[in-house]
């Protein structure tokens, strides 16, 4: 519980004012889903024993509605060609009503609660026997569990017109609201508005942040409002009026957005939404708010200064936080040990907690790969392409920053060490959000980590945001974050994807496949399965479904197979023909990612179908063959369409450390920019810069410009590609020792065609002739890694 928001421990008599924003649609309709969820909560609540009090808008929308359909019906050709009258207001409020109360009458109804109506003009608080009757009816009504549902009266009021008479006691139902939470002796007033609460300026504006605790003498000068409602009487300005009225009389305030489902609850829960409005909110000694907008443009600065200093410079920095991480190690575990307690306690599932653990020995394995990452080549101001324009002229492509990079990730806290040391490799500034569940193991490795960060770069380079309700606005800020990185699961990266302008990298799925081919070596195989799923189930790269070649059906290979998962604890369901064949339960549907001991097989005609079967249901993140025939082989490797595909080896190996990348931010599916492993390069981009002595442009004997570019071809490492020479494939061959008695050849192969994005494709052993006659192509061959 947010210790601003302790006060509701003690809150029992609720009053909801729901805004005609909230209750109607941009087109005017009402808005079913959002009074279905408000009915919901309020049933909720009743059910745990909290006094609650409606107060509704949007009787007028309602009723503008019908009377325009009614004077539709009811009109002529003719009189639809004259110019249309606006509906009077008052007749408007009078046929909503009953419209509205209907409605709230019929949800609460399916929910088992009872509802009321009361109609209340403000000419009748100035009689003191009426305010005493109505405290009498509502106490009664509360007292048989029935929901009090409040609503000016504008039929009959004695405003001059709904919307622009601000006149009289209240002037509309946020002031109705606030007058009844001082005489119903409400301990706590919600306001539902369209926005998540109060912002210091118009929320669509780049520089607007979210106050969270109002205080009067700080923020009444500095807010800006923007227009009024779309539809209502005033909007934030009447809502923000309204509050600090309460406020100030004894009755707690908060404004949070009626569009969340949840949102009454969570402010019933302590948490720190919206913005609350408290009579000794200028007593607390409240952290100064650095909102969304600053982390960012901090995090930007800091990164150009990152950028000015040396190589060397940028270098010891990485080295430095590696030997940071290794000597707080004792205090990073105890944080992780109290962050899995925790999670265990709060009954999270196995596949959380596995990631959430940092396991021993693994501060010592990050700490290895920031050094690793530190001795690489320095990727920064690299020359991709030189071009001579003119004579004098020569024009240079070369690698920078992204800029600031915004990283949204689950229960991974090693994920932080990664991401923040190719942050400071690339140069870029970076803004991390983690899962609460890893809330003190990020605290602590944030910590160490910008603390070993020198003044000359600030520790601003890396911000860690700790609430979750800064991600909206986090998301909108486009002008100074440049791209996002969801790691998580497949709900969090389609939020963010349909939440932010702001370029996303990331996949939303790791649906990954081995294809065991008839020519397969079984013992080879079961390692590589048993490897792909066992290994790390909860991984993005694990293995979540079999494919089986038909011939292979009642061997002893595929039998021995099932038997030593089904001995590792996997659970195995079945496809169509799968689960007929092998008598297994079947598979709800393909498309499934377990992230558990748990896997899909299913049977296949050939490696056409098994490709064909990848394309309809996979995720185009690791899929892998298994087979002898490299013909088979070959035709796998070209033809599946994923960011990485592998011949005889597991799907595990799909990783940045294991690529030789040092590290990764996380694993793209995405076909623009960087797929597969994202590592340093995929936090690059390009700049252009002409390096020239005195120079005018040349021209002919007519006066016409003159071209004369000329390419100078430059060859770089092959860590580094070789696509500013033109050539778009090679192959690397390197030592791969791991889980294996004797070393094998290894070959990656990098493909980039003009119909196909950036893949890898990977093969054990021998490489297929296609592959030798590729690496044969290559005019002068890369330098050995």
């Amino acid at each position: 519980m947010d210790p601003t928001r302790a006060f509701v421990k003690d809150v029992k008599r609720v009053i909801i004012k729901v805004g005609t924003a909230v209750v109607t649609r941009t087109d005017g309709r009402l808005a079913l889903g959002r009074l279905g969820a408000l009915c919901e909560q309020v049933k909720e609540l009743n059910s745990r024993g909290f006094e609650v009090i409606l107060v509704t808008s949007g009787a007028v929308g309602v009723g503008r509605q019908r009377l325009r359909y009614r004077r539709l019906l009811n009109s002529s050709f003719a009189d639809l060609q004259k110019p249309q009258l606006e509906l009077d207001g008052k007749a408007c409020a009078a046929a909503g009503q009953s419209g509205l109360m209907a409605l709230y009458d019929a949800l609460f109804s399916q929910l088992d609660v009872a509802s009321s109506q009361l109609l209340v003009t403000d000419s009748e608080f100035k009689h003191p026997d009426f305010r005493m009757q109505l405290i009498q009816t509502v106490n009664s009504l509360i007292a048989l569990r029935v929901i009090p549902v409040f609503n000016e009266n504008d039929a009959i009021s004695t405003r001059k017109a709904p919307y622009e008479d601000s006149s009289g006691i209240f002037w509309d139902n946020d002031s109705l609201a606030a007058l009844l939470a001082l005489e119903l002796k409400a301990d706590l007033l919600v306001l539902l508005s369209d926005v998540e609460g109060l912002y210091s300026a118009p929320p669509g504006e780049p520089h607007s942040r979210i106050i969270h605790t109002y205080i009067k003498e700080r923020h009444q000068g500095e807010i800006t409002f923007g227009d009024k409602s779309r539809v209502g009487r005033g909007g934030m300005t009447a809502k923000v009026k309204s509050a600090v009225y309460a406020a100030s009389a004894g009755t707690p305030v908060v404004i949070i957005s009626g569009f969340a489902t949840d949102s009454i609850i969570k402010v019933l829960q302590g948490e720190r939404i919206g913005t609350l409005f408290h009579q000794d909110a200028h007593l607390w000694a409240l952290p100064k708010e650095v909102g969304a907008h600053e982390m960012a443009v901090s995090a930007r600065e800091c990164s150009r200064r990152l950028q000015s200093v040396s190589s060397e410079d940028r270098r010891k920095i990485l080295l430095d936080i590696a030997d940071a991480l290794e000597a707080n190690e004792k205090s990073i575990r105890i944080e992780n040990e109290a962050d899995v307690a925790a999670a265990q306690q709060a009954g999270y599932e196995n596949s959380l907690i596995s990631r959430l653990t940092l396991k021993p020995g693994k501060i010592s394995s990050l700490a290895k790969s920031i050094r690793i990452l530190a001795d690489m080549e320095d990727p920064i101001g690299h020359v991709l392409k030189r071009t001579e324009l003119a004579d004098g002229l020569v024009l240079e492509k070369t690698s920078c920053p992204l800029g600031v990079l915004l990283i949204v990730f689950e229960s991974r806290p090693d994920a932080l060490v990664q991401i923040a040391s190719l942050a400071i490799r690339s140069g870029n500034g970076l803004l991390l959000k983690g899962g609460k569940e890893a809330m003190r193991s990020n605290a602590i490795l944030h910590k160490v980590i910008t603390g070993a960060i020198p003044d000359t770069v600030g520790e601003k380079l890396i911000g860690l945001v700790t609430s979750r309700d800064e991600i909206p606005e986090l998301l909108k800020l486009d002008d100074v974050i440049d791209l996002v990185i969801p790691r998580g699961s497949n709900k969090l990266v389609t939020q963010i994807k349909e939440s932010t302008k702001i370029p996303v990298l990331g996949h939303a799925d790791g649906i990954c496949h081995v294809y065991i081919d008839k020519s397969a070596d079984m013992d080879m195989a079961k390692r590589i399965v048993l490897d792909a799923k066992i290994d790390y189930p909860a991984a993005c790269n694990a293995m979540e479904t079999l494919l089986i070649h038909k011939d292979l059906l009642k061997t002893k290979g595929l039998n021995d197979l099932i038997v030593q998962l089904r001995g590792q604890g996997v659970t195995i369901y079945g496809g169509p023909r799968a689960s007929i064949e092998l008598d297994i339960p079947r598979a709800h549907s393909f498309h499934h990612e377990y992230n558990s001991m748990a896997c899909t097989i299913e049977i296949v005609d050939d490696v056409h179908a098994a490709i064909d079967h990848i394309h309809r249901h996979g995720s185009a993140h690791t899929d892998c063959v298994v087979a002898k025939d490299l013909d088979v082989a070959e035709i796998f490797l070209r033809q599946v369409d994923s960011a990485a595909v592998f011949h005889n080896a597991s799907t595990r190996f799909c990783d940045g450390a294991r690529f030789g990348l040092g590290a990764e931010v996380g694993i793209s599916t995405s076909r623009i920019h960087a797929r597969g492993p994202v590592g340093v390069e995929g936090l690059l981009t390009t700049r252009w810069t002409p390096h020239f002595k005195t120079f005018s442009v040349p021209r002919d004997a007519a006066g016409r410009k003159k071209e004369q570019n000329k390419t100078i071809k430059i060859y770089g490492s092959a860590t580094k590609g070789f696509a500013s020479t033109g050539h778009a494939n090679f192959t690397m061959k390197k030592k791969f020792y791991k889980r294996r008695p004797h070393p094998q050849s290894l070959y990656i192969q990098f493909s980039l065609t003009r119909s196909s994005p950036l893949k890898s494709s990977l093969s054990f052993g021998r490489p297929p002739e296609s592959l030798k006659c590729l690496a044969s192509t290559v005019q002068e061959p890369p330098a050995p890694l």
